[in-house]
């Protein structure tokens, strides 16, 4: 499988911006929490059930370390998002050196402050053996790339895609 392509912090950050400032509590309650780690949709779910709960350190912490981008730009690029919502294709998957990797297509509307924005791509995440991990700490599936877009789209007409080029 080739290397998942990477895209600089700053484009995932205006990528995924997803939830900042709180709506009221009369106009929006906050999700139930949800942390589920054991499917590719589960993982990317539980992401952004995090993000609507405005609890950034969880929402970071299903990303895995090549991924690469700093915590504080990442929660940064949440400023103004009040909600968002989520569609998800189906995942494949490919064994490599010890590894499970995983791409799911993907579309995310991101309501903020300016308006409604609609991105669509691909998450490419990445399970090592469960079986091979044999200390401490066990290191659950997570999100190793996101090549996501903003598209023009409306988001029912808006499909995810995981091709080579990473085009939504």
């Amino acid at each position: 499988m080739a290397a998942p392509r990477r895209i600089p912090p700053a484009a995932l950050a205006a990528a995924l911006v997803l939830v900042g400032a709180a709506a009221p509590a009369a106009a929006q309650e906050a999700p139930a929490y949800r942390d589920d780690r054991s499917t590719p949709e589960a993982v990317v779910e539980s992401l952004y059930n995090a993000v609507e709960r405005r609890e950034w350190a969880r929402a970071y912490s299903y990303f895995r370390d090549e991924a690469d981008r700093p915590f504080a730009e990442f929660a940064a690029g949440y400023a103004d998002t009040r909600h968002v919502r989520l569609k998800l294709g189906t995942a494949t998957s490919e064994g490599a050196a010890g590894s499970l990797y995983f791409r799911l297509p993907a579309v995310v509307e991101a309501e903020t402050a300016a308006g409604t924005r609609v991105f669509a791509g691909c998450y490419t995440l990445r399970l090592a053996q469960p079986a091979a991990q044999i200390e401490p700490p066990f290191r659950p599936m997570g999100i190793a790339a996101a090549t996501l877009r903003q598209v023009p789209d409306g988001f029912e007409a808006a499909r995810g895609r995981c091709d080579e080029a990473g085009t939504p």
